[in-house]
């Protein structure tokens, strides 16, 4: 099954048809001679940046953008805590996870008292996290003895080859495998007046139906616990529940990725489903992990571990070494110490409602949604029909860049703006994307309104 997504290249860089300058030219010709045709450069006029310094990236000129997109830096770009612990490990040790060394140990500690009331109980670490997926769908299908996944439609979950298979946002050239299923995301606006919960539950009953009658035993629900890819879309606490259960009665398990939701993102809690009052077998995590550092891994219950763990030796040379378990125990040690999760919440009211604000003035804003500091904004060409306005979302985007405004789109329409910036934003900051996105939808609009005329 071919998927017809095409991710994140709503805003991308297209050769030819932008005008980005000589020496621009010459670096993207330079780079596409490097390393080949497949990767991609975000923005149509590329971004050359030299420094990063808080929630800050910064150009060759001096010229300073505020990042409200990059997960991976989850406490600002070179955070003086996690750089330090960086650096007065791998000037003592960096070793792997085959001798014994008290780090680790301190952060599994510190990871699962981070899910109280479950049934959690190790850790499992990886570099990334498409591999801590990878890793989380051969223990599900130790522990089930099925192969069957079910996700949602514009899910993206990594690009390990297994991974790629139930991530139908990377693209045309992905094939679903025959043992995937795909659901609706829930979204909230087209529930046809019935209840979300109720609705997504079905979908996931049926899809657990369809693979049965394909001889396919179910293996696990995989959902990004917002639904970052799907649109974001957070609300209403407690809808999954259905849906997690019925994959648990069909004998799969449930697997909560939080490589996007996670540490304390949604300022409620340290995970995002937690929000939802649910009990995964696996916790997936990646990217905010060690701020920048390549670290990951997951959380599974000892029911889920067992038998995988009994026949399956699991060893990763980079994965859990002393210097990444250091950069993420600061990662830890920093959102308790400076009260991150408290301010995410704090300062992504302040952007949702100033955001929702705009709406009032531009009719192209459908719907604004978030949880803490991740927010959604859904453009449309029509609110009565929400038809996503794809060209307009990219023409944001675009202009946002150009004001000094860095953020990207995601969803099936690809006309959701996804703001995710680092968790130290401050409420000034939060102010300028505001500004930025209300002078740009307006710029935007007005050109629109030019060319029609």
């Amino acid at each position: 099954m071919k998927t017809t997504a095409d991710f994140n290249m709503v805003n991308a860089y297209i050769p030819g048809r932008a005008n980005v300058g000589p020496v621009t030219e010459a670096m993207i010709a330079r780079r596409n001679a490097l390393l080949g045709p497949a990767y991609r450069l975000m923005y149509e006029h590329p971004l050359h940046i030299v420094r990063g310094e808080g929630v800050w990236l910064i150009d060759p000129e001096g010229r300073r953008y505020l990042d409200v997109y990059n997960n991976g830096t989850s406490l600002g770009h070179c955070h003086p805590a996690v750089t330090e612990a960086i650096c007065r490990q791998v000037q003592t040790l960096a070793t792997n996870t085959r001798y014994l060394h008290d780090t680790i140990l301190e952060l599994a500690e510190r990871l699962l008292a981070s899910v109280p009331g479950t049934d959690l109980a190790h850790l499992m670490l990886t570099c990334t996290g498409s591999e801590a997926n990878d890793l989380a769908y051969r223990i599900a299908k130790v522990r089930t003895g099925g192969t069957g996944m079910i996700v949602t439609d514009t899910a993206y979950h990594g690009i390990t080859d297994a991974v790629s298979q139930f991530s139908p946002s990377l693209g045309a050239t992905v094939d679903l495998g025959p043992h995937v299923r795909l659901v609706p995301a829930p979204r909230l606006y087209d529930a046809g007046g019935a209840d979300l919960g109720e609705r997504f539950t079905r979908d996931v009953e049926a899809a657990i139906a369809d693979l049965r009658r394909h001889g396919i035993k179910p293996a696990a629900l995989i959902v990004d616990s917002l639904f970052t890819s799907d649109g974001i879309l957070p609300e209403p606490a407690g809808f999954l529940k259905g849906a997690v259960e019925a994959i648990q009665r069909a004998g799969g398990l449930f697997i909560a990725d939080e490589v996007q939701p996670g540490f304390g993102r949604t300022g409620e809690h340290m995970w995002g489903f937690q929000r939802h009052g649910l009990v995964p077998d696996i916790v997936t995590l990646g990217k905010p992990m060690g701020n920048g550092q390549p670290i990951a891994g997951l959380l599974a219950t000892a029911d889920a571990l067992a038998e995988f763990g009994a026949y399956s030796r699991y060893f990763n040379t980079f994965a859990g070494n002393t210097v990444s378990c250091a950069a993420a125990l600061a990662v830890l040690e920093t959102i308790e110490r400076e009260k991150l999760m408290p301010h995410a919440a704090n300062v992504g009211k302040v952007l949702l409602d100033g955001i929702a604000g705009l709406a009032t003035k531009h009719e192209a804003i459908g719907n604004v949604r978030g949880a803490g500091l991740f927010v959604g904004v859904e453009l449309v060409s029509d609110r009565t029909t929400r038809a996503p306005d794809r060209s307009l979302t990219s023409q944001v985007v675009n202009l946002m860049r150009d004001k000094g405004v860095l953020l990207s789109a995601c969803a099936q329409g690809h006309n959701v703006l996804k703001i995710r910036p680092p968790l130290v934003l401050s409420a000034e900051q939060a102010g300028m994307v505001i500004e930025a996105l209300d002078a740009s939808l307006t710029e935007a609009l007005h050109k629109s309104q030019v060319l029609t005329r």
